[in-house]
């Protein structure tokens, strides 16, 4: 087992090698605008998962994945070369599903803004059920019973025994 510090350093290593060898040796037509997000290596340094994303539709993805799977031995003598290990990893590219997530975020976000402005708006000309202020304050039922008491009946107080 390697240390998981050199794993982590190993990872963003490959992620940088594999996103310049992408843009500058791989010529495959099908390959479209391919961006490298992330790269993991597992703790043995044997496998690494490169995560990917493409500017694009569904097919496009399916050709940029095709055109990766295709570049993978390229790719991993490229990661060899410039990293100077022993054993270079083995590259797996897997689509990266943040962009939908995060997409899927920014809609659930504004459908939530428009329900609060929606109730926002329902809320301005409200009025209340009942009062205003339905609780009681101590100070205000001081004055109230205090009037209502009159001066001729007797106060009882007790003293300390």
């Amino acid at each position: 087992m390697a240390d998981p510090a050199r794993a982590r350093k190993l990872a963003v290593r490959i992620r940088q090698i594999v996103s310049a060898a992408i843009e500058s040796q791989v010529k495959d037509p099908r390959l479209g605008m391919v961006t490298v997000t992330d790269a993991r290596v597992t703790s043995d340094l044997r496998e690494a998962t490169v995560f990917y994303t493409v500017y694009g539709d569904a097919t496009a993805a399916a050709d940029s994945a095709k055109a990766l799977a295709s570049a993978t031995g390229v790719l991993r003598s490229t990661v060899g070369r410039q990293t100077g290990i022993k054993f270079v990893p083995t590259l797996t590219f897997v689509a990266d599903a943040v962009p939908d997530t995060a997409r899927e975020l920014d809609e659930a976000l504004e459908r939530v803004r428009s329900a609060d402005a929606e109730l926002a708006r329902l809320r301005e000309h409200a009025t209340y059920a009942g009062d205003a202020d339905p609780y009681r304050h101590p100070e205000a039922d001081d004055d109230e019973s205090g009037a209502e008491e009159s001066d001729d009946a007797p106060t009882q107080t007790r003293s300390a025994s």
